[in-house]
């Protein structure tokens, strides 16, 4: 039974929750469910595009809605494509090495990065106290872990949060760039991070807090898919293939911080072959 008032400093139970340890592998996202960057990411995107919709006369304006619906999760520069093509505007995509003053899709894409890593040297990041205790669990458990992030800066943000050795594997938007993976949220990007990691996505478990991710290891059938909502909506995740939606990592912590509570709504994890 959880107490109503746990004593200061301890972390209640989670009830019903999965146990994370009884998979071979638990694949997280990175910004939103590792670290607070996709607050900054939010943030560079909506500067960038009120700017640019204000100069092209663009209508709608940008919202806070077009940021979950065609950015978050995805490769940086499907996401530019995917809100122009929203509003009807259509640009040429040019190349990855455009400056960020050309307005081809690579080059407003490059255009709100210069934003984002203003920002991330200025500020830093840390990791979520909760996020950063259940990979202490998970690492003393034997778990295996990974990260997959559509983010090209996800090593410099593993790097500024202090925990970039402890993923052995990590796929983010250079290595699905370089190998033409598809974004999230088509299951490319995570089934190939669990073949990295040796494991079957049926035996593992993806951390999400994306729509466009949750959608992409629901399709990459892994045994159990956590939606972390940080905005996006309980419900949407759910109806997107989170199995268990949480609002913090720290909820699967056990009273003192050092354990994981044994399942109870998500199916088990099929042994591997």
């Amino acid at each position: 039974m959880l107490s109503t008032s746990p004593p200061a400093g301890r972390i209640p139970v989670a009830d019903a929750l999965p146990d994370l340890t009884a998979y071979d592998a638990v694949l997280f996202d990175l910004d939103g469910v590792l670290t607070p960057t996709a607050e900054v990411h939010m943030h560079a995107w909506q500067s960038m595009f009120q700017e640019l919709f204000a100069a092209w006369n663009i209508t709608p304006e940008y919202t806070e809605r077009d940021y979950f619906e065609h950015l978050d999760g995805k490769k940086r520069y499907d996401g530019v494509a995917s809100l122009l093509w929203s509003r009807d505007v259509e640009v040429p995509w040019g190349d990855p090495s455009d400056a960020p003053e050309l307005d081809t899709v690579c080059g407003i894409g490059n255009r709100k990065n210069a934003v984002f890593e203003s920002v991330l040297r200025s500020e830093g990041i840390a990791p979520y106290p909760g996020s950063l205790a259940l990979l202490d669990v998970l690492r003393d458990a034997g778990t295996r872990i990974a990260v997959v992030s559509s983010s090209k800066n996800a090593r410099e943000v593993l790097t500024a949060a202090g925990i970039i050795d402890r993923f052995e594997v990590i796929m983010d938007g250079v290595i699905a760039e370089r190998d033409g993976l598809a974004s999230k949220p088509a299951p490319d990007v995570f089934v190939e991070a669990a073949a990295m990691l040796g494991v079957d996505p049926a035996s593992s478990a993806a951390v999400e807090d994306a729509l466009s991710g949750v959608r992409s290891a629901a399709a990459g059938g892994f045994a159990l898919v956590v939606g972390v909502d940080r905005g996006v909506g309980a419900e949407i995740l759910r109806d997107a293939g989170a199995h268990v939606v949480v609002s913090d990592l720290a909820e699967f912590l056990d009273g003192d911080g050092a354990g994981i509570p044994t399942a109870a709504l998500a199916p088990e994890p099929e042994e591997s072959a």
